[in-house]
């Protein structure tokens, strides 16, 4: 495990709600400094086998030498794909973080904090196109205000959109500090790094396609799970909580479950336990993990 990389969040209660048969096959379907992976690796036996993700090449360095692993360089939006390339169709256990690297956040290069300039970039697959350039100069000011208002939840969001146009008509907005400057007047002293934290997330997740692809992964969970096995799912913002939420408990993202023709409510899976939040003390320890959330759920 790299906990330079990313210091795990909520680890012994994610990997706990997998309920690991040490024979089993297990996904961790976000790499990252591999402290998941880890941890599940130490609770399975000898025929046990563990697949994980990771489309960011970075994570790469962090690979285990363990004959029972199999680090996957893909975004597991093609979990079943990639699955099925290694001859496995089912799995006892899922288990997907859906956080950006701390790693991600310390490398400034990256654009993802609102700590450092960098090049508008927030891309967590860099041989991706669309980049946070791409979305800051060329969107529509009806685009932008749509990523802005759905993605980070920002009331202005149009005034912030006219904002960014106009002054991308003058000079292309190359940087994070470029982007600040452009927004200034929507950044108040005593709520800029809230504002802040909020356009970075809406602009990181339009580059990410993230919503589409939390989306895309959840709609593949049901037919890879085996009977009886367990999702265990970390989410940090309540856009991702409320699909996982609501996956769960209907599985779809809309309306009401299925029913049968008896009436009987129709869903793939049944959550187990309750939303587990961290201790105040793993808060201390690691701020990143003030809001994280983590939602278990079985195959029925």
């Amino acid at each position: 495990m790299n906990s330079s990389y990313h210091n795990p969040v909520l680890l012994q209660e994610s990997v706990d709600g997998l309920n690991i048969k040490p024979n089993g096959v297990y996904v961790d379907a976000t790499f990252g400094g591999g402290g998941h992976s880890t941890e599940i690796l130490k609770r399975l036996g000898e025929e046990g086998k563990l697949f994980a993700f990771d489309q960011d090449e970075d994570a790469l360095q962090n690979a285990l030498d363990d004959e029972r692993f199999q680090l996957i360089n893909q975004n597991f939006r093609y979990l079943k794909q990639y699955l099925k390339f290694y001859g496995i169709r089912k799995v006892d256990g899922i288990l997907a973080d859906f956080g950006v690297s701390s790693h991600q956040f310390d490398e400034a290069s990256r654009g993802f904090s609102t700590r450092f300039n960098a090049d508008l970039d927030m891309r967590m697959n860099r041989n991706d196109e669309l980049s946070a350039f791409e979305v800051v100069n060329s969107y529509s000011q009806e685009d932008l205000a749509s990523v802005l208002f759905q993605y980070g939840e920002l009331r202005n969001a149009n005034a912030m959109a006219k904002v960014i146009v106009e002054a991308r008509s003058q000079v292309t907005i190359k940087t994070t500090d470029q982007l600040k400057t452009v927004l200034a007047r929507f950044l108040p002293k005593m709520k800029e790094n809230k504002i802040l934290a909020q356009i970075y997330q809406a602009i990181r997740i339009e580059v990410n396609q993230e919503i589409e692809v939390l989306k895309e992964f959840l709609l593949q969970v049901p037919e890879i799970l085996e009977k009886g096995g367990r999702l265990s799912l970390i989410s940090y913002h309540s856009l991702e909580d409320r699909l996982v939420k609501r996956f769960i408990r209907a599985g779809k993202f809309e309306g009401e479950p299925e029913k049968d023709f008896y009436g009987n409510i129709n869903v793939p899976l049944k959550k187990v336990g309750g939303l587990i939040v961290p201790s105040a003390e793993e808060i201390a320890r690691n701020n990143r993990a003030r809001s994280a959330k983590l939602r278990i759920a079985e195959k029925i």
